[in-house]
C-alpha cells in the first residue's frame, strides 16, 4: 500500500506524536486540545473539549476530576473516543478504544507540574455539580489554599485516564475534497495493527 510523507511508518503513536509536534509550531493555542466522547448509562453520547497530556507508546493520556460526569461515564462504560483537529495543518486524528485509570505515581508527577492555582482549583472543584455563584467558587479556592498550603498533594478524586486505542484514523485535507485517510485497527490490544486506506 502506498503510504509515505506524513503517513509514513507503521506505528500510529509515532505518527500522532509527529503530527502533534508539528501542530505545536502552527496552532495559535492549545494544539493538544481534543474532543473527548463518552456515553452515559442509557447510551446517550456526551462530548467536550479537553487537553491531551501525553502520547505514550500504546495509549493517549489525559487528566480530570474522578467525580465529573466524564469520569463517571468513562469508568462505567470502559470505552471512549477522541479526535484531535488542527485547522492550521488541515489534519485530524481519531482514536477509539478502552479506558483505564492512571492514579499512581505518573498522575502525582503530572499534578506536581501544574501551576499552584490549578492544583488548588482541582481541590476546590466539585466538577459537574451545581454552583450557586462564581463567588462561591472563588471562596472555595481561597479556603483550599489556606488548608492545603503551597505544595498540595494530588487530591484522591483527581487523576488520569489512559485511552488504549483499538482504532486510530489519520486524515489530511486534500484539494477538491479528495482527502487522504488511513485507519489502523485491531480486534484486541495485543493484536497487530491492520492498516487500510479509506475513501474520504
Amino acid at each position: 500500500m502506498e503510504r509515505d510523507g506524513i503517513f509514513a511508518g507503521d506505528n500510529p503513536f509515532e505518527i500522532a506524536r509527529s503530527w502533534l509536534a508539528e501542530a505545536a509550531r502552527t496552532e495559535p493555542r492549545d494544539p493538544n486540545a481534543v474532543a473527548l466522547a463518552t456515553v452515559d448509562e442509557t447510551g446517550m453520547p456526551n462530548v467536550r473539549i479537553m487537553l491531551l497530556k501525553e502520547i505514550e507508546d500504546n495509549a493517549l493520556v489525559f487528566y480530570t476530576n474522578y467525580n465529573s460526569t466524564k469520569a463517571r461515564e468513562l469508568m462505567t462504560s470502559g470505552k471512549a473516543a477522541l479526535v484531535m483537529h488542527w485547522k492550521s495543518l488541515g489534519r485530524q486524528v481519531r482514536a477509539r478504544g478502552l479506558i483505564e485509570k492512571e492514579d499512581g505515581p505518573q498522575a502525582d508527577a503530572y499534578y506536581a507540574t501544574r501551576p499552584l492555582k490549578s492544583r488548588l482549583g482541582a481541590w476546590a472543584s466539585r466538577q459537574s455539580q451545581p454552583l450557586s455563584s462564581r463567588q462561591e467558587m472563588i471562596d472555595e479556592v481561597a479556603r483550599q489554599e489556606a488548608e492545603q498550603g503551597e505544595n498540595p498533594a494530588r487530591p484522591p478524586f483527581w487523576g488520569g485516564f489512559r485511552l488504549r486505542p483499538l482504532q486510530m484514523e489519520f486524515w489530511a485535507d486534500g484539494e477538491f475534497r479528495l482527502h487522504d485517510r488511513f485507519i489502523w485497527s485491531r480486534d484486541e490490544l495485543t493484536k497487530p495493527w491492520n492498516i487500510k486506506r479509506l475513501w474520504p
